[in-house]
Protein backbone atom coordinates (compact mmCIF):
# COMPACT_ATOMS: atom_id res chain seq x y z
CA UNK A 1 0.00 0.00 0.00
CA UNK A 2 1.48 3.38 -0.70
CA UNK A 3 1.75 6.31 1.53
CA UNK A 4 -1.95 7.97 2.22
CA UNK A 5 -3.47 5.72 0.01
CA UNK A 6 -6.29 4.07 1.52
CA UNK A 7 -9.87 2.67 0.71
CA UNK A 8 -12.67 4.54 1.20
CA UNK A 9 -14.52 4.35 4.21
CA UNK A 10 -17.42 1.74 3.22
CA UNK A 11 -18.14 -0.34 6.47
CA UNK A 12 -18.69 -0.03 10.20
CA UNK A 13 -15.58 -1.48 10.50
CA UNK A 14 -13.95 1.15 9.17
CA UNK A 15 -15.59 3.85 10.20
CA UNK A 16 -14.58 2.54 13.95
CA UNK A 17 -11.09 1.91 13.55
CA UNK A 18 -10.37 5.23 12.05
CA UNK A 19 -12.81 7.00 14.60
CA UNK A 20 -9.66 5.64 16.75
CA UNK A 21 -7.22 7.36 14.55
CA UNK A 22 -8.49 10.63 14.41
CA UNK A 23 -9.15 11.05 17.89
CA UNK A 24 -5.33 10.13 18.58
CA UNK A 25 -4.35 12.33 16.11
CA UNK A 26 -6.35 15.55 17.37
CA UNK A 27 -5.44 14.61 20.95
CA UNK A 28 -1.79 14.56 20.50
CA UNK A 29 -2.16 17.71 18.59
CA UNK A 30 -3.73 19.55 21.16
CA UNK A 31 -1.57 18.29 24.00
CA UNK A 32 1.32 19.44 20.81
CA UNK A 33 3.05 15.94 22.48
CA UNK A 34 2.99 12.46 22.36
CA UNK A 35 2.88 9.56 19.94
CA UNK A 36 0.21 9.20 17.06
CA UNK A 37 1.83 6.56 14.66
CA UNK A 38 1.29 3.41 16.88
CA UNK A 39 -2.49 4.41 17.77
CA UNK A 40 -2.87 4.86 13.98
CA UNK A 41 -1.72 1.39 12.88
CA UNK A 42 -2.71 -0.87 16.12
CA UNK A 43 -6.34 0.78 15.77
CA UNK A 44 -7.26 -2.59 13.84
CA UNK A 45 -6.09 -4.63 15.94
CA UNK A 46 -7.24 -2.27 18.87
CA UNK A 47 -10.76 -2.55 17.59
CA UNK A 48 -11.06 -6.06 16.92
CA UNK A 49 -9.94 -7.56 20.13
CA UNK A 50 -11.86 -5.02 22.22
CA UNK A 51 -15.31 -5.48 20.09
CA UNK A 52 -15.05 -9.13 18.97
CA UNK A 53 -12.79 -11.12 21.54
CA UNK A 54 -11.75 -9.28 24.70
CA UNK A 55 -13.94 -10.28 27.41
CA UNK A 56 -14.56 -7.27 29.55
CA UNK A 57 -17.30 -5.12 31.03
CA UNK A 58 -17.48 -1.33 30.67
CA UNK A 59 -19.63 -0.87 33.46
CA UNK A 60 -17.70 -2.81 36.12
CA UNK A 61 -13.96 -2.50 35.08
CA UNK A 62 -13.05 -4.73 38.20
CA UNK A 63 -15.37 -7.96 38.03
CA UNK A 64 -12.91 -10.37 38.88
CA UNK A 65 -12.82 -13.17 35.68
CA UNK A 66 -12.15 -10.23 32.91
CA UNK A 67 -9.78 -10.65 30.51
CA UNK A 68 -6.64 -8.74 30.94
CA UNK A 69 -5.24 -6.30 28.76
CA UNK A 70 -1.65 -4.61 28.88
CA UNK A 71 -0.26 -1.75 26.44
CA UNK A 72 3.18 -2.38 26.50
CA UNK A 73 4.41 -0.24 24.64
CA UNK A 74 2.92 3.00 26.76
CA UNK A 75 3.95 6.04 25.13
CA UNK A 76 0.89 4.30 22.48
CA UNK A 77 -1.48 5.82 25.43
CA UNK A 78 -4.10 7.15 22.98
CA UNK A 79 -5.25 4.20 21.20
CA UNK A 80 -6.14 2.57 25.13
CA UNK A 81 -7.56 5.84 26.05
CA UNK A 82 -9.57 5.64 22.91
CA UNK A 83 -10.89 2.26 23.28
CA UNK A 84 -11.54 2.96 26.68
CA UNK A 85 -14.05 6.00 26.28
CA UNK A 86 -15.59 4.56 22.82
CA UNK A 87 -16.88 1.54 24.42
CA UNK A 88 -18.06 3.11 27.73
CA UNK A 89 -15.97 2.89 30.37
CA UNK A 90 -15.77 5.91 32.69
CA UNK A 91 -13.68 8.12 30.62
CA UNK A 92 -14.92 11.30 29.09
CA UNK A 93 -14.72 13.07 26.03
CA UNK A 94 -13.38 15.65 27.71
CA UNK A 95 -10.47 13.47 29.55
CA UNK A 96 -9.96 12.79 26.03
CA UNK A 97 -9.49 16.66 24.80
CA UNK A 98 -7.48 17.10 28.22
CA UNK A 99 -4.58 14.46 27.21
CA UNK A 100 -1.28 14.50 28.74
CA UNK A 101 -2.36 17.87 30.69
CA UNK A 102 -2.03 17.97 34.77
CA UNK A 103 -4.73 16.29 36.88
CA UNK A 104 -6.55 14.98 34.01
CA UNK A 105 -7.21 10.71 33.83
CA UNK A 106 -5.03 10.40 30.45
CA UNK A 107 -1.49 10.54 31.33
CA UNK A 108 1.25 10.39 28.69
CA UNK A 109 1.44 6.98 29.78
CA UNK A 110 -1.38 4.58 31.67
CA UNK A 111 -1.33 4.83 35.12
CA UNK A 112 -2.71 2.32 37.16
CA UNK A 113 -5.20 3.23 39.44
CA UNK A 114 -5.44 6.10 38.14
CA UNK A 115 -7.82 5.63 34.83
CA UNK A 116 -10.48 3.38 35.09
CA UNK A 117 -9.81 0.21 33.21
CA UNK A 118 -5.93 0.64 32.64
CA UNK A 119 -4.68 -2.38 34.14
CA UNK A 120 -0.82 -1.79 34.53
CA UNK A 121 1.52 1.45 34.11
CA UNK A 122 3.52 0.64 31.69
CA UNK A 123 6.17 3.34 30.78
CA UNK A 124 9.77 1.68 30.52
CA UNK A 125 9.64 -0.52 27.27
CA UNK A 126 9.32 -4.49 27.71
CA UNK A 127 7.72 -3.62 31.07
CA UNK A 128 4.19 -4.18 30.60
CA UNK A 129 5.60 -7.52 28.67
CA UNK A 130 6.56 -8.68 31.92
CA UNK A 131 3.46 -7.42 33.76
CA UNK A 132 1.48 -9.32 31.25
CA UNK A 133 3.54 -12.90 31.69
CA UNK A 134 2.95 -12.45 35.43
CA UNK A 135 -0.33 -11.68 35.03
CA UNK A 136 -1.14 -15.24 32.82
CA UNK A 137 0.44 -17.19 35.45
CA UNK A 138 -1.66 -15.54 38.72
CA UNK A 139 -4.84 -16.84 36.75
CA UNK A 140 -3.35 -20.29 36.06
CA UNK A 141 -2.67 -20.51 39.78
CA UNK A 142 -5.76 -18.83 41.10
CA UNK A 143 -7.33 -21.69 38.65
CA UNK A 144 -5.44 -24.44 40.44
CA UNK A 145 -6.20 -22.72 43.74
CA UNK A 146 -9.85 -22.39 43.69
CA UNK A 147 -11.61 -24.08 40.30
CA UNK A 148 -13.54 -27.71 40.85
CA UNK A 149 -14.94 -29.67 38.22
CA UNK A 150 -18.31 -28.46 38.24
CA UNK A 151 -17.21 -25.29 39.04
CA UNK A 152 -14.36 -22.70 37.39
CA UNK A 153 -14.58 -19.04 38.81
CA UNK A 154 -10.98 -18.47 36.72
CA UNK A 155 -11.08 -18.33 33.26
CA UNK A 156 -9.92 -15.62 31.77
CA UNK A 157 -6.93 -14.46 28.99
CA UNK A 158 -4.28 -12.09 29.25
CA UNK A 159 -3.54 -10.06 26.24
CA UNK A 160 -0.89 -7.86 25.77
CA UNK A 161 0.00 -5.35 22.76
CA UNK A 162 3.87 -4.78 22.30
CA UNK A 163 6.33 -3.52 20.11
CA UNK A 164 9.68 -3.95 18.98
CA UNK A 165 10.97 -1.32 21.54
CA UNK A 166 9.48 -3.88 23.97
CA UNK A 167 10.96 -6.94 22.35
CA UNK A 168 14.55 -5.20 22.29
CA UNK A 169 14.74 -5.44 25.96
CA UNK A 170 16.10 -8.23 28.08
CA UNK A 171 13.17 -8.39 30.68
CA UNK A 172 10.68 -9.10 27.84
CA UNK A 173 13.37 -11.73 26.39
CA UNK A 174 13.30 -13.73 30.11
CA UNK A 175 9.56 -13.60 30.74
CA UNK A 176 8.91 -14.62 27.50
CA UNK A 177 10.89 -17.39 28.14
CA UNK A 178 9.35 -18.20 31.31
CA UNK A 179 6.04 -17.91 29.93
CA UNK A 180 6.97 -20.61 27.21
CA UNK A 181 8.84 -22.90 29.59
CA UNK A 182 5.45 -23.07 31.64
CA UNK A 183 3.09 -23.35 28.40
CA UNK A 184 0.83 -20.09 29.25
CA UNK A 185 -2.00 -20.73 26.52
CA UNK A 186 -4.30 -18.00 28.17
CA UNK A 187 -1.51 -15.72 27.35
CA UNK A 188 -1.20 -13.82 23.74
CA UNK A 189 0.52 -11.36 22.34
CA UNK A 190 -0.44 -8.89 19.83
CA UNK A 191 3.07 -7.38 18.29
CA UNK A 192 3.46 -4.38 16.12
CA UNK A 193 5.89 -5.58 13.59
CA UNK A 194 6.18 -2.12 12.14
CA UNK A 195 9.36 -1.92 11.29
CA UNK A 196 9.81 1.90 12.77
CA UNK A 197 11.73 2.54 15.92
CA UNK A 198 11.74 6.25 17.18
CA UNK A 199 15.48 6.35 15.94
CA UNK A 200 14.22 5.59 12.04
CA UNK A 201 13.96 2.04 10.28
CA UNK A 202 14.61 -1.22 12.51
CA UNK A 203 17.15 -1.97 10.54
CA UNK A 204 19.58 0.26 12.33
CA UNK A 205 19.69 -2.48 15.62
CA UNK A 206 16.95 -4.84 15.47
CA UNK A 207 17.53 -7.39 12.60
CA UNK A 208 16.65 -10.75 14.75
CA UNK A 209 13.86 -12.83 13.73
CA UNK A 210 11.33 -12.64 15.82
CA UNK A 211 9.30 -15.49 15.24
CA UNK A 212 12.17 -17.88 15.49
CA UNK A 213 13.32 -16.85 18.57
CA UNK A 214 9.28 -17.13 19.89
CA UNK A 215 9.39 -20.42 18.01
CA UNK A 216 12.19 -21.68 19.73
CA UNK A 217 11.24 -20.29 23.51
CA UNK A 218 8.12 -22.69 23.06
CA UNK A 219 5.43 -19.85 21.71
CA UNK A 220 3.06 -20.37 19.11
CA UNK A 221 3.73 -18.38 16.14
CA UNK A 222 0.97 -16.50 14.29
CA UNK A 223 1.62 -14.14 11.71
CA UNK A 224 -0.54 -11.82 9.61
CA UNK A 225 0.72 -9.94 6.79
CA UNK A 226 -2.65 -7.96 6.87
CA UNK A 227 -2.04 -6.48 9.87
CA UNK A 228 -5.16 -3.93 8.92
CA UNK A 229 -7.97 -6.29 8.16
CA UNK A 230 -10.53 -6.81 11.27
CA UNK A 231 -11.44 -10.27 10.06
CA UNK A 232 -7.80 -11.34 9.71
CA UNK A 233 -6.87 -10.72 13.32
CA UNK A 234 -9.91 -11.91 14.48
CA UNK A 235 -9.10 -15.34 12.58
CA UNK A 236 -5.67 -14.94 14.50
CA UNK A 237 -6.92 -14.54 18.03
CA UNK A 238 -9.19 -17.54 17.59
CA UNK A 239 -6.46 -19.67 16.58
CA UNK A 240 -4.47 -18.61 19.61
CA UNK A 241 -7.24 -18.71 22.06
CA UNK A 242 -7.50 -22.62 20.61
CA UNK A 243 -3.66 -23.29 21.47
CA UNK A 244 -3.90 -24.01 24.99
CA UNK A 245 -0.82 -25.84 25.90
CA UNK A 246 1.44 -22.57 24.40
CA UNK A 247 1.47 -18.68 24.60
CA UNK A 248 1.14 -17.51 21.15
CA UNK A 249 2.64 -13.85 19.75
CA UNK A 250 0.49 -12.82 16.68
CA UNK A 251 3.24 -10.90 14.36
CA UNK A 252 0.80 -8.15 12.90
CA UNK A 253 2.30 -6.19 9.88
CA UNK A 254 1.41 -2.70 10.10
CA UNK A 255 1.85 0.75 8.81
CA UNK A 256 3.05 3.42 11.95
CA UNK A 257 0.40 6.56 11.08
CA UNK A 258 -1.39 4.27 8.79
CA UNK A 259 -3.19 6.88 6.43
CA UNK A 260 -0.58 10.06 6.74
CA UNK A 261 0.49 11.18 3.04
CA UNK A 262 4.17 12.26 4.42
CA UNK A 263 4.25 10.47 7.58
CA UNK A 264 2.97 7.17 7.04
CA UNK A 265 6.40 4.43 7.73
CA UNK A 266 8.27 7.09 9.26
CA UNK A 267 9.96 7.85 12.73
CA UNK A 268 8.75 11.16 12.02
CA UNK A 269 4.68 10.01 13.56
CA UNK A 270 6.38 8.21 16.83
CA UNK A 271 7.12 11.17 18.71
CA UNK A 272 5.63 14.02 17.68
CA UNK A 273 2.75 15.50 16.53
CA UNK A 274 1.18 15.26 12.68
CA UNK A 275 1.00 18.47 12.50
CA UNK A 276 -2.63 20.30 11.79
CA UNK A 277 -2.20 20.50 7.62
CA UNK A 278 -1.16 16.87 7.67
CA UNK A 279 -3.81 15.69 10.09
CA UNK A 280 -6.11 17.22 7.53
CA UNK A 281 -4.62 15.68 4.39
CA UNK A 282 -4.65 12.10 6.50
CA UNK A 283 -8.52 12.39 7.87
CA UNK A 284 -8.90 13.45 3.74
CA UNK A 285 -7.06 9.92 2.44
CA UNK A 286 -8.89 8.19 5.32
CA UNK A 287 -12.48 9.07 3.77
CA UNK A 288 -13.01 10.86 7.14
CA UNK A 289 -16.10 13.33 6.56
CA UNK A 290 -16.35 15.16 10.71
CA UNK A 291 -15.47 18.60 10.56
CA UNK A 292 -14.48 19.19 13.77
CA UNK A 293 -11.73 17.86 15.65
CA UNK A 294 -12.10 15.37 18.41
CA UNK A 295 -15.92 14.38 16.02
CA UNK A 296 -17.80 10.89 16.76
CA UNK A 297 -19.58 9.74 14.35
CA UNK A 298 -22.96 8.13 15.90
CA UNK A 299 -22.90 5.07 14.02
CA UNK A 300 -19.66 4.16 15.32
CA UNK A 301 -20.07 5.03 18.76
CA UNK A 302 -23.53 3.29 18.95
CA UNK A 303 -21.34 0.24 17.42
CA UNK A 304 -18.53 0.31 20.45
CA UNK A 305 -20.93 0.64 23.07
CA UNK A 306 -22.86 -2.57 22.07
CA UNK A 307 -19.74 -3.65 24.31
CA UNK A 308 -22.08 -2.35 27.37
CA UNK A 309 -24.49 -4.66 27.34
CA UNK A 310 -22.13 -7.62 26.11
CA UNK A 311 -20.10 -7.22 29.27
CA UNK A 312 -22.78 -6.81 31.24
CA UNK A 313 -24.51 -10.00 30.18
CA UNK A 314 -21.07 -11.85 30.37
CA UNK A 315 -20.22 -10.77 33.62
CA UNK A 316 -24.13 -11.56 35.09
CA UNK A 317 -23.06 -15.16 33.75
CA UNK A 318 -20.26 -15.37 35.80
CA UNK A 319 -21.78 -14.05 39.02
CA UNK A 320 -23.94 -16.84 38.43
CA UNK A 321 -21.67 -19.89 38.63
CA UNK A 322 -20.43 -17.83 41.38
CA UNK A 323 -22.99 -17.52 43.48
CA UNK A 324 -23.34 -21.67 43.28
CA UNK A 325 -19.97 -22.26 44.33
CA UNK A 326 -20.15 -20.20 47.17
CA UNK A 327 -23.27 -22.67 48.26
CA UNK A 328 -21.25 -25.28 47.49
CA UNK A 329 -17.73 -24.49 48.71
CA UNK A 330 -18.33 -21.68 51.08
CA UNK A 331 -14.89 -22.19 52.77
CA UNK A 332 -13.50 -21.65 49.08
CA UNK A 333 -15.56 -18.72 48.32
CA UNK A 334 -13.97 -17.06 51.93
CA UNK A 335 -10.60 -17.72 50.83
CA UNK A 336 -11.13 -16.19 46.99
CA UNK A 337 -12.53 -13.10 48.75
CA UNK A 338 -9.96 -12.91 51.21
CA UNK A 339 -7.72 -13.07 48.67
CA UNK A 340 -8.77 -10.73 46.06
CA UNK A 341 -9.15 -8.30 48.89
CA UNK A 342 -5.47 -9.21 49.86
CA UNK A 343 -7.15 -9.91 53.71
CA UNK A 344 -4.50 -11.79 56.01
CA UNK A 345 -6.01 -13.82 58.56
CA UNK A 346 -5.93 -12.87 62.34
CA UNK A 347 -2.32 -14.29 64.04
CA UNK A 348 -0.55 -14.43 60.74
CA UNK A 349 2.33 -12.68 62.17
CA UNK A 350 2.72 -14.94 64.59
CA UNK A 351 4.01 -17.74 62.06
CA UNK A 352 6.97 -15.23 61.03
CA UNK A 353 10.51 -16.77 62.09
CA UNK A 354 12.21 -15.00 65.11
CA UNK A 355 15.52 -13.34 64.24
CA UNK A 356 17.16 -11.49 67.72
CA UNK A 357 20.34 -9.10 66.89
CA UNK A 358 22.92 -11.44 68.47
CA UNK A 359 21.14 -14.35 66.09
CA UNK A 360 22.93 -14.94 62.91
CA UNK A 361 20.21 -15.93 60.23
CA UNK A 362 22.63 -18.15 59.22
CA UNK A 363 22.58 -19.68 55.60
CA UNK A 364 20.82 -17.50 52.95
CA UNK A 365 18.85 -19.52 51.92
CA UNK A 366 16.77 -18.66 55.69
CA UNK A 367 15.36 -15.84 53.78
CA UNK A 368 12.97 -18.01 52.32
CA UNK A 369 11.27 -18.59 55.83
CA UNK A 370 9.28 -15.96 55.82
CA UNK A 371 7.42 -16.71 52.59
CA UNK A 372 6.81 -19.99 53.29
CA UNK A 373 5.01 -19.35 56.36
CA UNK A 374 2.41 -17.90 54.38
CA UNK A 375 1.83 -21.11 52.87
CA UNK A 376 -0.79 -22.30 55.94
CA UNK A 377 -2.99 -19.34 54.82
CA UNK A 378 -3.70 -19.87 51.39
CA UNK A 379 -5.60 -23.14 49.79
CA UNK A 380 -3.34 -25.26 47.57
CA UNK A 381 -4.27 -26.12 44.57
CA UNK A 382 -6.18 -29.36 45.10
CA UNK A 383 -8.57 -27.01 47.03
CA UNK A 384 -7.90 -27.33 50.25
CA UNK A 385 -7.51 -25.16 52.97
CA UNK A 386 -5.17 -25.20 55.18
CA UNK A 387 -5.40 -23.83 59.03
CA UNK A 388 -2.68 -21.71 60.92
CA UNK A 389 -2.12 -24.78 63.04
CA UNK A 390 -1.71 -27.42 60.44
CA UNK A 391 1.25 -24.69 59.16
CA UNK A 392 4.28 -26.83 57.90
CA UNK A 393 7.82 -24.99 58.24
CA UNK A 394 9.17 -26.45 55.38
CA UNK A 395 5.72 -26.46 53.20
CA UNK A 396 7.45 -24.98 50.11
CA UNK A 397 10.55 -26.48 50.27
CA UNK A 398 8.41 -30.24 49.83
CA UNK A 399 6.72 -29.13 47.17
CA UNK A 400 7.94 -30.02 43.55
CA UNK A 401 8.50 -27.70 41.10
CA UNK A 402 5.61 -26.60 38.95
CA UNK A 403 6.48 -28.54 35.56
CA UNK A 404 5.68 -27.26 32.27
CA UNK A 405 1.81 -27.07 31.05
CA UNK A 406 0.94 -28.74 34.77
CA UNK A 407 -1.57 -26.58 37.32
CA UNK A 408 -1.44 -29.43 40.15
CA UNK A 409 1.07 -27.68 42.15
CA UNK A 410 1.29 -23.60 43.44
CA UNK A 411 4.88 -23.26 43.21
CA UNK A 412 6.48 -21.79 40.60
CA UNK A 413 10.26 -22.12 39.76
CA UNK A 414 12.43 -19.20 38.81
CA UNK A 415 15.83 -20.55 39.05
CA UNK A 416 17.04 -20.61 35.74
CA UNK A 417 20.93 -22.47 35.24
Amino acid sequence: MSKGTVKNQSSIDDLCINTIRTLSMDAVQKANSGHPGAPMGLAPAGYTLWTRVLKHNPSNPDWPDRDRFVLSGGHASMLLYSLLHLTGYDLSLEEIQNFRQWGSKTPGHPEYGHTPGVETTTGPLGQGFANAVGMAMAERHLAACFNQPDHAIVDHCTYVMCGDGDLMEGVASEAASLAGHLGLGKLICLYDDNGISIEGSTDIAFTEKVGKRFDAYGWQVIKVKAGSDPDAIEKALKEAKAEAGKPSIIMLKTHIAHGSPHKQDSADAHGSPLGEEEIQLTKAALGWKEKSPFDIPKKALDKFRKCVKTGEKVEAGWKSTYQKYTKKYPELADAWVNALTRFMPKGWENQLPQFTPDQSPGHPRRIGQGPQCRGGYFPQPDGRLRRPGAFQQNLYRRQPRIPKNRLRRSQYSFWRA
